[in-house]
């Protein structure tokens, strides 16, 4: 058992408008010219140091001594990549192209919540697939309303014409708070929004697929009243009073503090407000299927804050269904449209197994498998060094930046940044015996949620993990709004 202090943080860092994996993180022995942090830190650099030691005794891990035989065997693999920031070409990323091929979904992980390179990476790869691949649609693990806001803008701007300020705007009011309240978004959500002008034919869409925290946007709630109120107008009553412990829902965080029983007699409500809406069948010509995602992202939200902060399983089984839920939605979102859709989330998320499966012990990426087959892909994202934005607290706290130096011998960093380039992918389904013997084996990784640093070494397979990776030799933080 852990302690409610511990319970209430891994809930909280699920909760918070990252919705961020609570990810474990460790820091590296820092290397000449890297700071590392102070204080708790040094315990997650020590943390690493033993693990790293233990991956090298490790019978089924190679040390640094003997690690040629997988890079020789990676650098047969690897491509180039070039450059992380879009507008600058795309002849680099052809054999990502084709490593895509037909996929439907293609899950696009970052290592860490705070860093440039990755999500600069994200939208060069998503403005390559849109214009050479046909994709449509850019999803994100941020909750369904902030999703709906920053659509409206991509998919109609701003009558004030100021694209630049109003997509700032946007991306701030839609994700303050969260890792993704950046500039490297802004940059994104501005393009997109461009491409729609130029190209009205085949828009794209921004989608959030996460459950509704750390709020639920009024119109959500509104559009399944509205949908009542011109469909079975008798029921509007009942729905009414369902709803009324309901919303609205401004503070997850802060819902949490109301006792279980409280928040569990709430979660069968929303389960009503679901089933009711389902019962209504489709009339007076309105899109049914989009009201019931409202009513059904509203029984998710919910079901999610029945959590029992004072049992582990329920967080375990919890952040289970979180994972089944972003999964859903974005599996509804591509049977709804039939685009293509890059995700875009932590590694953790993305990858077909996580970091810590204790906690997650199963991914979106895994429920994606299971719903799509082939037709998801999987990308995974490593780097050697660099640095990030993160918090050193689960509740509040400022976004800091912290710096890591090269990973140390026995992580799969140290392994994968001897590779004959500086930047590259792979992929690792096409790994010759020499270097999948290697990927297949857990090892000590960087892996850097919304907290920075725990207690936990994170240790992953990556070549389980992952059809294709992408490994970075540095990284520095993203840019504040």
């Amino acid at each position: 058992m852990i302690g409610n202090a511990k319970r209430l943080a891994a809930v909280a860092v699920a909760l918070a408008a990252t919705l961020a994996p609570a990810a474990a993180a460790y820091a590296s022995p820092a290397a000449p010219g890297y700071a590392s942090p102070a204080g708790p830190a040094a315990a997650g650099s020590a943390s690493l140091a033993a693990s790293a030691a233990a991956a090298d005794a490790s019978p089924t891990a190679p040390s640094s001594a003997v690690a040629s035989g997988p890079v020789r065997a990676l650098d047969g693999i690897a491509h180039p990549l070039r450059s992380t920031g879009p507008g600058t070409g795309t002849a680099d990323l052809r054999a990502l192209g084709v490593m895509v091929g037909d996929a439907k979904v293609v899950g696009v992980g970052e290592a860490t919540h705070g860093s440039h390179e990755f999500f600069a990476l994200k939208d060069r790869v998503f403005r390559y697939l849109v214009e050479q691949k046909g994709f449509t649609t850019f999803a994100l693990e941020v909750s369904w309303s902030a999703g709906l806001r920053i659509d409206d803008y991509v998919q109609r701007g701003d009558v004030r014409g100021d694209g630049d300020r109003d997509a700032r705007q946007v991306v701030h009011e839609a994700m303050a708070g969260s890792p993704w309240d950046r500039e490297e978004f802004v940059t994104l959500v501005r393009w997109m929004r461009d491409h729609n002008r130029q190209h009205p034919d085949r828009p794209v869409h921004f989608v959030g697929d996460d459950i509704g925290a750390p709020s639920i946007d009024a119109r959500v709630f509104d559009s399944v009243t509205d949908y009542v109120r011109r469909t079975r107008p008798e029921s509007l009553p009942r729905l009414n009073e369902l709803l009324t412990s309901l919303r609205p829902l401004n503070d997850a965080i802060a819902y949490l503090d109301r006792p279980l029983a409280e928040r569990q007699q709430n979660a069968a409500k929303a389960q009503q407000v679901l089933e009711l809406v389902q019962r209504q069948g489709s009339r007076s010509g309105q899109d049914v299927e989009f009201v019931l995602q409202n009513a059904r992202n509203i029984a998710q939200t919910y079901t999610f804050l029945s959590v029992d902060l004072a049992d582990q399983k329920s967080l375990t089984v919890m952040e289970r269904y979180r994972d089944q839920v972003m999964a859903e939605t974005t599996a509804w979102w591509h049977r709804r449209t039939g685009g293509r859709t890059l995700l875009s989330a932590h590694d953790d998320h993305v990858g077909y197994l996580a970091s810590d499966p204790t906690t997650y012990p199963k991914t979106q990426g895994s429920f994606l498998r299971d719903t799509l087959g082939a037709d998801y892909l999987a990308i995974g994202t490593t780097f050697d060094r660099g640095s990030f934005l993160s918090k050193d607290q689960a509740l509040g706290g400022d976004w800091k930046t912290f710096t890591v130096g090269p990973a140390g011998p026995g992580t799969n960093e140290c392994t994968l940044d001897q590779v004959r380039y500086r930047d590259y992918y792979a992929d690792l389904r096409k790994a010759p015996a020499a270097a999948r013997s290697w990927l297949d084996v857990p090892r000590p990784a960087y892996n850097v949620g919304t907290q920075y640093p725990n207690d936990k070494t994170p240790e992953i397979a990556i070549g389980r993990a992952y059809d294709v990776l992408v490994h970075l030799h540095t990284v520095r933080e993203a840019s504040r709004l």
